[in-house]
């Protein structure tokens, strides 16, 4: 095991890799990023239903040669490891992003999640001035909190044992092959600080919502609903609606990658909830289904369908960490973020239909 890690505070300038760059969460960042003059690599194998429209999205925006793409999977060792070695911070943030796909094909979620990861960081490693490395991990990881009491109420469910939340300290139950490979990532990208004083720092993200999402029925819920919403499609809850997530703006959770860095000597080894905490929270059709009936100006019909496997009947993080050690905390209440998700989606029709 190496000695003490190495002063971070010059990692904080220079080129940022993007890993993913071209999804919801990395084009909103990227934008972020070249917005401020940043020297800026998008890696991503373009997968994702959305991805080209981000990346023209950019293009307008900033130009054709406001920032470099490899376009290429994490899988592909040798790729990924010339563009970190290029990078002074490296948002990771490419995945197999879905419960029910990695139920169907666990070794790709697999090797695209656990093997992707340990492919960036051994990289990372390699290099003579390792990157500060901000891993995107999940809630999932936390399991369907089986053990706790939950109430069921008139429209949700709630936890009555931990009012502000489940916290950092509460032990991983990898539920799903999703879990267990972001579960598995999770815990080498701390360990790489703690064996190789590398500065990484893993973000354990709740219910990230916003602009450039290009919701699916097994991924991005939030979007998901409003595209079916504005676009008169069949609604599908599985479940009796009442579950309980905790929800987070894209331009929140990119103050807190932002945080990360600035405060890498504070931050770097650590483990972050980052979500919407206690005060913004929704319940997945009993309080949206509502909501969304209100922007749309029609009532929305659901069918329910069964329960998915390990689906958490509430998660909400306690983000207590993040508040006391970043001086980060979300500030857009759900209700705004909603309205903000749904004239996106009206003004971006075209490209979703």
């Amino acid at each position: 095991m190496l000695g003490p890690g190495p002063c971070y505070g010059k990692l904080m300038s220079g080129r940022h890799l993007v890993t993913g760059g071209a999804g919801f969460i990395g084009a909103n960042h990227v934008d972020r990023l070249l917005a401020r003059g940043e020297e800026v690599v998008v890696y991503d194998n373009l997968s994702r239903p959305g991805s080209q429209h981000n990346l023209s999205w950019l293009w307008d925006r900033h130009g054709r040669d406001a920032f470099r793409l490899v376009e290429a999977d994490v899988r592909d060792g040798d790729r990924l490891a010339r563009a970190v070695a290029e990078a002074s911070v490296v948002v990771h943030l490419a995945g197999q992003v879905a419960v029910t796909r990695s139920l169907a094909e666990p070794r790709e979620d697999f090797l695209v999640n656990a093997f992707g990861t340990l492919n960036l960081l051994e990289a990372a490693r390699r290099c003579k001035r390792p990157p500060i490395v901000v891993y995107a991990s999940t809630n999932k990881v936390y399991g369907d909190l089986h053990d706790l009491r939950i109430v069921e109420e008139a429209t949700r469910y709630r936890c009555a044992e931990l009012p502000n939340g489940v916290p950092e300290t509460r032990c991983l139950d990898l539920r799903s092959p999703y879990a267990c490979s972001k579960g598995a990532a999770d815990q080498y990208v701390r360990d790489y600080h703690r064996s190789y004083g590398l500065p990484t720092v893993v973000l354990r993200q709740s219910c990230v919502y916003g602009p450039r999402q290009f919701g699916s029925e097994d991924q991005g819920w939030v979007a998901w609903l409003a595209i079916a919403a504005v676009c008169g499609r069949p609604i599908t809850i599985y479940g009796n609606g009442k579950q309980v997530r905790d929800l987070l703006w894209v331009d929140d959770l990119l103050d807190c990658f932002d945080l990360v860095v600035e405060r890498i000597e504070t931050a770097a080894g650590q483990v972050y909830n980052v979500g919407g905490g206690p005060r913004h929270t929704l319940s997945v059709w009993g309080e949206l289904g509502p909501r969304l009936s209100r922007l749309v100006g029609c009532e929305l019909e659901a069918v329910h369908g069964p329960w998915r496997a390990a689906d958490q009947k509430v998660f909400v993080a306690d983000i207590g960490r993040a508040e006391a050690e970043l001086g980060w905390r979300p500030r857009m209440g759900v209700d705004a973020g909603l309205a903000r998700l749904v004239e996106w989606v009206r003004e971006n029709r075209g490209l979703i239909e």
